[in-house]
């Protein structure tokens, strides 16, 4: 009878249809529905851009320029094939607005919000959907984890719009300040780095104000969530130690490895490109402004190159040295379960771990006196070698493209602009060297998977199509024959 219940032949004809359903979403694991939720977005987000009336004030964008368009949102990249100013009407940018802030606090996040809202208890399988992109290391009550995400995004978002509405209300009529302000807080949250100006934030270099609120969300929105979490209970533990007071929670009485690597990298990598920036760039691009400009830029380029996509110089005119090292920031990125892309800066942690450890001659791996397990360094040599092999092939693809019908000397002057249109489409970043409207149809369509691929990770990408299903563990360990390497 057990079996007889789930065959479609013994179910009443109104409710086989509903059966169908619920099979099929029992059947797909987490990682598919976590792809299929942006792709789900993304056909929304392109099928309304070229249908709705009045999203478009210019000539209307074709099917390819419309899922370039809508992809960069929902995988908050910046990338943009025409002037998002100039070109979308407010109802327009508002649409694409709405699908940045899906794409980036996650469409699986609001559902699990939305359901625990309603007092609907979540299954385990819901339950691994809604942690797996962010924390699977743990089983915490995702609802609550999700309304934290929900909660802090809001109202970070919030303090900066009004930050920037003050900012920008001298320049601008009330509602055109308030709009601006709006788009921009919820853009450099999710580290879009899509602009409702024409020249993103090159007219506000001499905004420092401006510019430190918008690298402020940027960083915030890169940490990622569960960073603050963990502060926040161990900044509370601190306090109570010191007070003698009794808090409700076990708070955390030592950052976890995992938070001190982000907050190492990201502060290290922050410095190291202020300072770099301002050097390459003191009498070139910022050879008109006073020092304290100077200064305020070389920050906001260090923070924006490695997730957000915003600018404040034109990066078709920068040198050979500021590109490479945007491109060695963009390839890092951000935090994991953040808004940013890229390989993210706990995998370069325990990339230099790795390398410090072998190079002291020591048997483990470590990272704030503890030792880094074994799937953990695998995974980490996985991702990069993943990453560079399929930015490689784009880069190759992208090329090819690009050069049909063309001399070899003029593809020569398209090779850094092609690799940093790769490297920013994979790692979400948007930065571009003046070269996306350039690009053809194919090369588009090349972008827009990297977008994708580089959003939702490449782990949950390779194991929701790939890797359908894993091979039984083997307990069988083939003899051992060594090789010579290095």
């Amino acid at each position: 009878m057990a079996r007889r219940s789930w065959d479609l032949r013994y179910v009443p004809g109104k409710l086989a249809p509903w059966l169908r359903w619920s099979l099929f979403w029992r059947r797909l694991s987490p990682p598919v529905f976590f792809l299929a939720s942006f792709v789900v977005l993304i056909a929304l987000g392109t099928l309304g851009l070229m249908t709705i009336p009045g999203l478009q004030a210019g000539p209307e964008l074709g099917f390819v320029d419309s899922l370039f368009t809508v992809t960069s949102a929902v995988c908050v990249t910046g990338l943009v094939v025409t002037d998002t100013a100039t070109h979308f009407t407010g109802l327009g940018q508002a649409w694409l607005l709405l699908f940045m802030q899906l794409g980036g606090i996650g469409l699986i996040t609001l559902t699990t919000l939305l359901i625990g809202a309603l007092g609907k208890r979540l299954s385990l399988r819901s339950e691994m959907l809604a942690v797996a992109p962010s924390r699977s290391h743990d089983r915490p009550e995702v609802w609550k984890v999700a309304a934290g995400v929900a909660k802090f995004s809001l109202m970070i978002e919030l303090a900066g719009i009004t930050a920037l509405f003050l900012l920008w209300l001298p320049r601008f009529p009330i509602g055109e300040a308030a709009w601006h302000a709006v788009f921009h807080g919820i853009s450099a949250y999710c580290n879009a780095g899509f602009s409702t100006f024409s020249d993103s934030m090159i007219g506000f270099q001499d905004s420092p104000a401006v510019l430190v609120v918008i690298s402020l969300l940027v960083i915030l929105g890169g940490l990622g969530y569960l960073t603050y979490e963990e502060l926040m209970r161990w900044w509370a533990t601190v306090q109570a130690r010191r007070t003698g007071a009794r808090i409700r929670f076990q708070g955390a009485r030592r950052l976890s490895s995992h938070t001190w690597a982000v907050l190492v990298v990201t502060t290290s990598l922050l410095i190291i490109g202020w300072v770099l920036f301002a050097v390459f760039e003191w009498s070139d691009t910022f050879g008109h402004l006073p020092v304290g400009d100077k200064l305020a830029n070389a920050w906001f380029m260090s923070v924006t190159s490695r997730s957000a996509g915003f600018n404040t110089v034109d990066y078709g005119a920068i040198g050979n040295d500021s590109a490479t090292l945007t491109m060695m920031l963009m390839f890092v990125g951000g935090s994991p379960g953040s808004m940013a892309g890229g390989i993210k800066t706990t995998t370069l942690a325990v990339l230099i771990a790795l390398g410090m450890s072998r190079f002291r001659g020591r048997r483990f791996v470590g990272l704030k006196d503890r030792a880094i397990p074994q799937g953990t360094i695998e995974r980490t040599i996985g991702i990069i070698l993943l990453f560079m092999f399929v930015l490689i092939v784009s880069f190759f693809l992208v090329s090819a493209m690009q050069a049909a019908g063309l001399e070899a000397k003029h593809t020569r002057d398209q090779f850094l602009p092609i690799a940093f249109e790769t490297v920013s489409a994979f790692s979400t970043t948007g930065l571009s060297m003046n070269f996306t409207p350039e690009l053809h149809a194919p090369s588009k369509l090349v972008l827009i998977g990297l977008m994708f691929v580089g959003r939702v990770g490449l782990f949950s990408f390779f194991t929701a199509v790939i890797l359908r299903r894993s091979a039984p563990p083997s307990y069988v360990r083939p003899a051992q024959e060594d090789v010579i390497v290095g």
